[in-house]
């Protein structure tokens, strides 16, 4: 069942997944970073898709700048919560399906247990709140074929990511400080892009229906303990690692305290469990380290 699929944000670390494994499985994509497509002309966007005649689009492209969007409101308005629902209204006029990629961000973390799709949206940022405002319009355009995938924490090879700076740091010597009150998935993004590929297909053959879903990997841990385990599993475990509050920290955008998505739906739609946190872990360090890890 081959697809064709037209791919937004594609100098993102999840788009760099998808390029890798959709024509791996058969399928047929063309990536547009921002340069290349931009999301808030609508004209544009409605040439790539006339262009490319895709089955569906991936919208990978986003304001993922926490901090700065508290400051720069209207881009992170203009990205987050505008060009989706024009991304999602062309799909519509053309048949095309759509998955969009939303957030963690959109809850205040205060729940006490991992959130389920279902559950009220509070977001506590600009970022979040833009991305809360993002889902709305996507679900507004009425499409026949609509996913909205929020996930977390997330993280792959190539681009920024946690995992590169922790080791970074870590190798140029002195002592590690990391937040510690903030829980969350982290989230490996070749398996985020094989669950949500897996996702779109049983839906083309009628095994899942359109909606919201929440995609990460399984397991949950604070960044401090995210930051221990990649020493620990890249030798690095005698580096002096402390623990800091989100408080003293004194950064422009609120963050959620634990904001663990429950994945129960999606593991029912695909008829397995998800990888875990550990496996993610243990596979980019692999791609990224070269370390061999026992199975």
């Amino acid at each position: 069942m081959g697809l064709r699929f037209l791919l937004t944000g594609a100098g993102g670390q999840l788009a760099r997944a998808f390029l890798e494994i959709l024509p791996e499985c058969g399928h047929e994509v063309q990536g547009f970073d921002s340069k290349a497509l931009d999301l808030t002309d609508s004209m544009a966007l409605a040439r790539a898709l006339d262009e490319t005649r895709p089955d569906w689009v991936l919208n990978c492209g986003a304001a993922t700048k926490v901090d700065l969007c508290e400051s720069e409101v209207e881009w992170a308005n203009a990205l987050n919560a505008q060009a989706p629902g024009h991304v999602a209204d062309l799909c519509q006029e053309r048949g095309v399906g759509l998955l969009h990629y939303s957030t963690d961000f959109v809850f205040d973390g205060s729940k006490g247990e991992p959130y389920a799709e279902e559950d009220t949206r509070r977001p506590l940022s600009v970022y979040g709140a833009s991305k809360s405002l993002g889902e709305d319009a996507v679900a507004a355009a009425g499409l026949e074929k609509m996913l909205v995938v929020r996930t977390q924490w997330v993280f792959g090879p190539g681009g920024k990511n946690f995992p590169r700076a922790i080791l970074a740091k870590a190798r140029e010597g002195g002592a590690l400080v990391v937040v510690d009150d903030q829980r969350g998935s982290p989230t490996f993004t070749l398996d985020l892009a094989a669950m949500c590929l897996e996702l779109v297909e049983k839906l083309e053959v009628g095994e899942a229906q359109s909606g919201v879903y929440h995609a990460a990997n399984r397991g949950e841990m604070s960044w401090f303990e995210f930051a221990a385990v990649l020493l620990e599993k890249t030798g690095l475990q005698d580096v002096e690692l402390n623990r800091i509050g989100s408080a003293d920290l004194n950064m422009p955008a609120m963050r959620p305290a634990s904001s663990v998505l429950d994945t129960k739906k999606l593991e029912a739609v695909l008829g397995h469990p998800l990888p875990t946190v550990q496996a993610g872990i243990e596979r980019y360090l692999a791609l990224e380290e070269g370390i061999a890890f026992k199975d």
